[in-house]
């Protein structure tokens, strides 16, 4: 199994940040279009505007591209959480698990390249890191910042948390992913379960 290490150093000056946000950019665009099999090295540098050896220097393949864009694909669902989340004066706990749900959904329907590969569990079920699965990255992120904003053990949550994520994200694959119902039937859905399993877990 391949295990490539996104980013072989980290761009330090402004212009290499921002020739590798091109290349990011420029192959969540192109997974759009032509979805990750169909992507190469050479298609996301022609897209970004840079020779494939300014590429190589930050990433030694596609796949570890894809990697960095899935690693902040992660960070921006867990910081729109902690934006738009107003903990202190949350009506009811599950007018959180609807925000958290709506972020997801945005992502799938507006942020470029993420309908396709998602966080990665369509390449490896271990593309992020490659000692834990997908969805245990995930779970471990969403718990611990949920622990942190309401003042609880994140052991005291983490198993309810893990098991919720893994609901919502199989009911809202049979609308996204698998095409089966209506969208909005299916985030509805994922919500109404959420919620009543968190209320009886909780």
């Amino acid at each position: 199994m391949a295990t490539s290490v996104p980013l072989r150093k980290q761009p330090v000056q402004e212009r290499s940040a921002k020739r590798v946000e091109q290349m990011l950019k420029a192959c969540a665009s192109l997974i759009d279009e032509l979805g990750y099999d169909g992507v190469t090295t050479t298609l996301i540098a022609e897209r970004a505007g840079v020779a494939v050896g300014s590429l190589y220097q930050f990433f030694p393949d596609k796949r570890a591209v894809v990697q960095e864009l899935t690693k902040r694909n992660l960070a921006h669902f867990t910081n729109e959480i902690e934006r738009r989340l107003d903990w202190d004066n949350l009506k009811h706990w599950w007018d959180g698990v609807d925000e958290i749900i709506e972020i997801y959904v945005e992502m799938y329907r507006k942020l470029p390249g993420f309908a396709r590969v998602r966080f990665g569990d369509v390449i490896d079920l271990r593309f992020i890191e490659p000692e834990r699965d997908n969805n245990t990255v995930i779970a471990d992120e969403i718990a611990g910042l949920i622990a942190r904003k309401v003042g609880v053990p994140v052991d005291s949550i983490y198993r309810q948390i893990t098991i919720a994520s893994d609901l919502g994200d199989a009911i809202l694959a049979l609308a996204f992913r698998r095409r089966l119902f209506g969208e909005q039937d299916m985030i509805d859905e994922a919500k109404r379960v959420v919620r009543n399993y968190l209320e009886d877990a909780l």
